[in-house]
């Protein structure tokens, strides 16, 4: 697999996890608090901001019967019609300028999720860097491939998608034009519980398939978002808003700013921590060698005196012979006279 670039950020095993805001519905249709979203998330350090392009026409039918209303009580938005659900959550296509315009300003990658063609057209006329694709819609091949024909990076999330299902939508993106793709993992239940993430998905992921992989996180906290980064997520995303507590159709699993702020400390330190294969001392231990046990004599002893328990012990700092020698040395003569803390070497025995 290949580095990604996006914009001034390289997707890698070699740099640092690139950390995604998902904004999603957490504007409460306001501009203003979007636009304070996208302030908090650069802030809090975010790299990426990123929104949802669609309409409640081009995601369903406005009816409030059978399947397109939500009827299941352990769902956070019950008693809803899909239709109105939509309607609450969109952004309004004429506030992406303005948002992108202010991640810009910040110094944030700005980019959307589009579900159908029309977002896709409409996306391309604001030259976003590249694109997401939802779980709901991994396996849209016609919006896979029109997506792909753009020649832009593609970021996929994986949740819910059969191996089969992912290797025709990895198919359909290659052939369709993309050369830069990057798979999620991703739990598809809001929030996701840890026990459900199933990270070690994320390795299989990126040999399976030869591409860069991360984590489209719907869990609570930083847990599952770092850990992902020991297992080769070098892309995280997750839902971010202002304060759970104002409310929204996604508030009950997003990520607060000091929450995100953390996320972005903690997994680039994840990244560092992972370094090389490494044993025996690095440059930074070498001095802390000294506080190792080695043996010293511990009473003043004369020559023709021999070693025992009682004057020679395995003690630090480390400077004598190492502790190994301890036994071979109970009993042996010393040849010159020496005082109690002196490092045992092979010169006084």
């Amino acid at each position: 697999m290949h580095p990604i670039q996006i914009q001034n950020r390289i997707v890698s095993p070699q740099h640092p996890p690139l950390v995604i805001a998902e904004m999603s519905g957490n504007h409460n249709q306001s501009l203003d608090r979007a636009l304070a979203i996208v302030e908090a998330a650069a802030k809090a350090g975010a790299h990426a901001l990123k929104l949802q392009t669609y309409t409640a026409d081009t995601m369903t039918l406005d009816l409030e019967e059978g399947e397109f209303f939500i009827d299941d009580p352990n769902s956070l938005w019950h008693g809803q019609s899909l239709h109105k659900l939509y309607q609450q959550a969109y952004t309004p296509w004429e506030w992406h300028e303005p948002i992108f315009e202010k991640c810009r300003e910040l110094g944030l990658i700005a980019f959307s999720t589009p579900f159908d063609a029309t977002a896709v057209d409409f996306l391309e006329s604001l030259d976003v860097p590249c694109y997401k694709i939802a779980s709901f819609e991994n396996t849209d091949i016609p919006l896979i491939r029109k997506v792909a024909s753009t020649g832009k990076p593609m970021i996929i999330s994986t949740g819910m998608a059969t191996v089969a299902e992912l290797d025709e939508t990895v198919r359909a993106a290659r052939e369709a034009g993309c050369t830069d793709l990057i798979l999620l993992k991703c739990t598809s239940t809001y929030p996701a519980t840890p026990e459900n993430s199933n990270l070690l998905t994320i390795p299989h992921l990126r040999e399976l398939f030869d591409v860069q992989v991360g984590l489209s996180d719907h869990t609570m906290g930083v847990g599952a978002a770092v850990a992902s980064v020991a297992l080769g997520a070098r892309v995280i995303e997750k839902h971010f808003t202002l304060s759970r507590a104002d409310g929204g159709v996604d508030s009950t699993f997003s990520m607060e700013p000091e929450e995100m702020r953390q996320l972005v400390i903690e997994s680039k330190r994840a990244w560092q921590a992972l370094g090389k294969v490494q044993y025996g001392a690095t440059k930074a231990e070498e001095e802390s060698k000294v506080f190792r046990r080695s043996l010293y004599v511990v009473q003043d002893m004369k020559v023709g005196d021999v070693f025992t328990p009682e004057n020679l012990r395995a003690i630090r700092p480390g400077y004598g012979l190492p502790p190994k020698y301890y036994d071979r040395l109970l009993g042996k003569f010393v040849n010159v006279n020496i005082k109690a803390g002196t490092p045992l070497t092979w010169e006084i025995l």
